[in-house]
């Protein structure tokens, strides 16, 4: 790391970081409501890797050749217009940020095992310290963010390799069959690809800060794709010591997996420590997204006057953002509202990613207009078709499912149309 620039490996992190979470412990449960087959749980599992990777490659090349930071802000604003990339901010400034950190934060007193705690005024509080460390420079959050990170693919990895050089006992058959080819094909392998999708969310993370690396054209591509491959390996690999441990009528419906599984493995008295294991790697997670999401309102601050109070300061760091970002997550964890917020906030999210990977067609066909140096996404258009379609499925299905939740995101997107307007007005006046 060099001055205010962050290198490879701490992108690499904030990738990590952000797509690690409580989910990969927790939603094998859920799945298993419905799926019975392990090796179809498996294929759930390297399926939403692959879409996520579909993801990495299109935004490596995006960003590499609009070499901007700001994620999808920036990106669509380029692309299509200003005001597609100004909603897609507005989604990120007021809940797309606040609300994955203030889960994070419940989540991490709800799973910490050593002394009773308030869950919302413990999460409040931890959410400030991440947000006082990462208001000082790039230097003391590039090495919070990568200690806490190693240490969190230092636990998830040695968990790994424990459970499979332990032999298990958990009665669950790693065959094919026709059971598998029956679950792959049924509407609840599809609804679980939707959930899964969620625990794989974050491999973008390092396109909201393109212009904070030291080389961002091969940074990027590293942080984007070497994060998303170590984390669906992970993944798949931690799913699969689970099955193998205990069996699938033990784990169904179970929300505390990883403890059940480290319970089996190594004894009960292991299962509290595994739980204060999952704290720590939500630290990192909750770490990455609080240095993220205020880079996104100091990208729209520097260019609408309405915002121009969350510049960020001499030394880059988006302080007032930082501030605004802490309020409105403790706001929702006052509240309660955030795990409502998650569902439309992930509508609206895979809409706007939809857009940016369709983007890589738009690069192409004026590839001769413009910089085209940057990274090119092997097999091209494969890997664009097959996220276009997956998350266009996903989010038809989501709507069907939760039109409450879609509706209130639709309110929050037409305020967000609203506050462009003033903000154009108040240009005009100002100019």
């Amino acid at each position: 790391m060099k001055g205010n620039k962050i290198g490879a490996i701490t992108g690499f992190a904030i990738v990590v970081a952000n797509m690690i979470g409580s989910g990969a412990f927790t939603s094998l449960g859920f799945q298993l409501n419905e799926l019975n087959n392990p090796v179809a749980i498996l294929t759930l599992w390297v399926l939403g890797g692959i879409l996520a990777l579909a993801g990495a490659f299109s935004y490596a090349e995006v960003g590499t050749t609009i070499n901007k930071s700001g994620g999808e802000y920036s990106f669509l604003s380029q692309l299509y217009h200003p005001i597609i990339g100004y909603l897609s901010g507005w989604i990120s400034l007021t809940v797309g940020f606040a609300a994955p950190i203030a889960l994070s934060a419940i989540a991490f007193v709800d799973y910490f095992p050593f002394m009773n705690m308030n869950s919302k005024w413990m999460g409040i509080a931890l959410i400030l310290f991440i947000t006082i460390i990462h208001m000082q420079n790039l230097k003391t959050s590039s090495r919070f963010q990568n200690i806490f990170t190693i240490l969190k693919i230092i636990l998830i990895t040695g968990f790994i390799v424990i459970g499979l050089f332990l032999s298990g006992d958990s009665g669950n058959t790693f065959t094919l069959g026709q059971s598998y080819f029956s679950e792959i094909s049924s509407m609840p392998f599809a609804v679980g690809l939707i959930y899964v999708s969620y625990s794989y969310s974050g491999w973008n993370a390092a396109a909201y800060i393109t212009e904070e690396f030291e080389k961002p054209k091969k940074a990027l591509p590293f942080a984007l794709i070497g994060g998303t491959l170590l984390v669906t390996v992970l993944y798949s690999l931690l799913q699969f010591v689970f099955l193998k441990h205990v069996s699938s009528d033990e784990l169904a419906g179970q929300v505390n997996v990883g403890a059940i599984a480290a319970n089996a493995m190594l004894g009960k008295s292991i299962g509290r420590f595994f739980s204060l294991a999952i704290s720590l790697l939500l630290i990192s997670s909750i770490s990455a997204m609080v240095w993220i999401g205020p880079r996104v309102t100091s990208c729209i601050a520097q260019k609408y006057y309405m915002w121009r109070f969350f510049q960020p300061s001499r030394n880059g760091i988006p302080k007032r953002a930082l501030w605004l970002q802490f309020l409105i997550s403790t706001i929702l964890i006052v509240s309660g509202t955030f795990e409502q917020i998650m569902i439309y906030c992930g509508v609206l999210l895979t809409i706007s990613t939809m857009l940016v990977v369709y983007g890589v067609f738009i690069l192409r066909i004026k590839g001769k207009e413009i910089d085209m140096k940057g990274y090119r996404s092997p097999l091209f258009p494969l890997f664009q078709i097959i996220y276009l379609l997956l998350s266009f499925w996903m989010i038809l299905f989501t709507i069907i499912e939760a039109p409450k939740e879609t509706a209130i995101g639709m309110i929050n997107l037409l305020i967000g149309l609203c506050s462009y307007f003033l903000s154009k007005k108040k240009d005009m006046l100002y100019s």
